[in-house]
Order: C-alpha cells, then structure tokens, then sequence
C-alpha cells in the first residue's frame, strides 16, 4: 500500500519540548501532585507520539524481532495518557476528600488492569506480519488481536467521553481565565479523540461483516490522535504556567523599559556593593536588582532635586503630551539637572521640597525611564526651558 506520511515531528517536538520544560518544576516539586500527574500525562503523550510514527515501529520491531510490538506499548501508553487525565480533571473540580481519593484509586488500579490486559491479548494472539499502517484493521478479525484493540479502543473512548462530560458541567463555575482557557484546549483536545475513537471504531468493525473501510482508520483517525494529545497536553499545561508566563513578559517588558533609567543614574556610586548577576540569573532577581539600583540612586540624588525646575518642565510639557508623558519628562529633567548638581556639588537649598519631589518620582519610574530613552523630546523641552529663563532675565 502507499505510504500516508503524518506529520508526527510537529507535535512530538512541542510535547517534548513542554516535557523538557516542565522538568525543573517536577525535580523541583515531585511530591505535588499536579506536578507528578501533569509530567506523567506529558511524557505518555509525547511517548505515544514517538512509538506510533512509521519509522520508529519499524526500528522497535527490528529492535526487538517481535513484529508489531510497538502496539502494546503505543496502547500502554495511551491508555495510562487516558488514566492520567481523568484523574487530573477530578482534582480540578473536586476538593480533596476521601471519596475523591478512592474515585482516583479506582480508575488507576481499572487502567491499571487495561494495561496489564493489553499485553496478555498481544502475546496470546498470532501477528506475524509487520503492519506499519493498518494494524488495527488489518488483524480486526484476528482472536486476541481483536480483544486487544477493542481494548485500548474503548478505554479511549470510555475517557474522552467521560472527561468531556465533566468538563462540560464544571464550565461555568470557572471563573478564573486561564483555567478557562486549559478547558476550553481539554474539551477541543476530548472532542478530538472521540473523533478518532469513532473513526477506528467504525473501520475496525466493518472488518467484522468483510467490509473496507480502512482509509478511516489509516487516513482519518490518526490526525485527530496528534491534536489530541497536543491540546490535552496543553489544556493542562496553560492553567499552570500560564500565570508564570505572563508574569514573565510583564517582568521582561519592564526590565527592558527600565534599562534607559537605570544607565542613566548609573554614574551615581552605589550605597552598597552591587552584586553581578549573569543571564542565567531568574528574571525576577534582575528585574529586583535594576529596581533597587535606580532607587538608591533617587534616594542619594534627592538633595540635588530642584523643585523649581520640575514644576516649570511639568508645565512646558503639559497640554502637548500625555499625563504620563508629562511626568516622565519632568522627571527625566530634574534628574538630569541633578546628577549635574551632584557631579558639581551643589545641593539644592529647598530640602523638604526635594524630598517630596522625590518621594514623587519613585512612583513614576517606568514614565521617566520612556522620557530618558527620548532625548529630543527632553532636549526640546529643555531648550525651551533655557529659552523662557534667558527671556525673563532679560525683561
């Protein structure tokens, strides 16, 4: 027959690439749980992905001189994926009881005992023939071999339509958005294995009566498994770290605006030591240390602050720019003119103003830092400053 190659890399490469991920956080926290269950789902999600691609049953079976006996450990897999899943959609919705716990207990020792039955249907049956496409429908008829994949085929459809069932009545009272957005990826991801599991149900049992339907089987069905297991993987990945990524973008997009800032009082000699951190170094710890350094920097600028000058910047600028823009300007003026003053060592006279003008600055970093990474904007402003002063001297 001709060969129907699937893309198998594409989501093998994301589940792993999420299971490799997700490795620190289970060294880390191997006794959580949801750790434990969410690495076990990724590992029998990618594992199911590497067995079933074309090239490697060939090599398993070369491997092992046993033909076609990627099929229990394909099946082994899915089924503990199945398992795995189910018991994580319970720990979702319910609280931690005793009933839940048996409820758990019970679906494992169930699956469980799928697994071990899978492996006695296989080496009971008679498969000689190496089939790298059509197995399921090839050897429908076959005694065992058709105990076995009618097996692993109800397993997986007994727990997509049970997972989706739950899922569907838990949907409205989740109210926090990504654990909406995972269940949403679990009920896509369920819909899609019920898909597969009515495609190979259909081809395998019009085998039965002498019937082909074989392309369902081998054409249908198996796009439908890689989406599964990719937006399973992902329904129960986004909930957990979709918080941490979004805090990470936040922090890095402040890292980042923060930089024009922080080289700016850069000249100014830290109170204390200033460690160096390397980029290995957590985002968070930077983002800590950049902060605490433009801090100490206004704290040892703020008896060089000229009141005076940072209300007239504020209203040159008031009315052609924005609030924010407004202060980051006036701002970024006044600390200029004070590292100016702290460089020639004059402090301002009006020393509770500055210290309140201070206090005042510390809560608008982000604004200032955008100003200072516009200088002729601040050169403008400035200018027009300077421009304004020499005309009323003048006068």
């Amino acid at each position: 027959m001709n060969h129907f190659h699937i893309p198998y890399i594409v989501p093998t490469a994301l589940l792993a690439a999420a299971l490799l991920l997700k490795a620190p956080t289970f060294i880390r926290a191997w006794r959580d749980h949801d750790v434990r269950a969410t690495t076990v789902l990724l590992t029998c999600a990618t594992m199911v992905l590497v067995v079933i691609t074309p090239v490697n049953i060939e090599r398993l079976n070369q491997w092992t001189g046993v033909p076609n006996i990627a099929s229990p450990w394909a099946y082994s897999f899915l089924t503990t994926f199945c398992a795995t899943a189910l018991t994580m959609i319970m720990r979702w919705r319910e609280e931690p009881s005793a009933r839940r716990q048996r409820r758990i207990r019970l679906i494992y020792w169930l699956y469980a005992g799928i697994v071990v039955a899978l492996w006695v249907t296989f080496l009971v049956a008679h498969v000689p023939e190496q089939r790298l496409y059509d197995l399921d429908t090839y050897y429908a008829s076959t005694p065992w071999m058709r105990e076995h994949i009618l097996l692993y085929l109800v397993a997986h459809g007994v727990s997509v339509i049970v997972a989706t069932a739950m899922l569907w009545k838990w949907f409205p009272e989740v109210t926090n958005r990504w654990l909406r957005a995972g269940v949403v990826c679990l009920v896509l991801g369920f819909a899609s294995g019920f898909v597969f599991f009515i495609f190979k149900l259909l081809a395998v049992g019009a085998r039965w009566p002498g019937t082909d339907w074989d392309g369902l089987s081998t054409y249908a069905a198996p796009p439908f498994a890689l989406l599964e297991g990719v937006l399973v993987a992902l329904g129960f990945i986004v909930p957990q770290a979709g918080p941490s990524l979004h805090k990470w973008f936040r922090d890095q997009r402040e890292y980042r605006r923060l930089r024009p800032l922080w080289r700016e009082v850069n000249e100014v000699p830290a109170a204390a030591a200033t460690a160096r951190l390397g980029l290995w170094v957590p985002l968070e710890l930077r983002l800590v240390q950049r902060r605490q350094r433009i801090h100490d920097a206004l704290r040892i600028l703020t008896p060089y602050l000229d009141p005076g000058l940072y209300r007239r910047a504020h209203a040159a600028a008031d009315g052609c720019l924005s609030d924010d823009e407004t202060l980051g300007v006036a701002g970024a003026i006044s600390i200029r003119a004070a590292l100016r003053a702290h460089r020639e060592g004059t402090p301002t006279p009006a020393r509770t103003q500055a210290q309140e003008l201070a206090i005042e600055l510390h809560q608008h970093l982000d604004a200032m830092s955008q100003a200072v990474h516009r200088p002729p904007l601040i050169d403008g402003i400035s200018q027009r400053l300077t421009s304004t002063e020499s005309t009323d001297t003048h006068a």
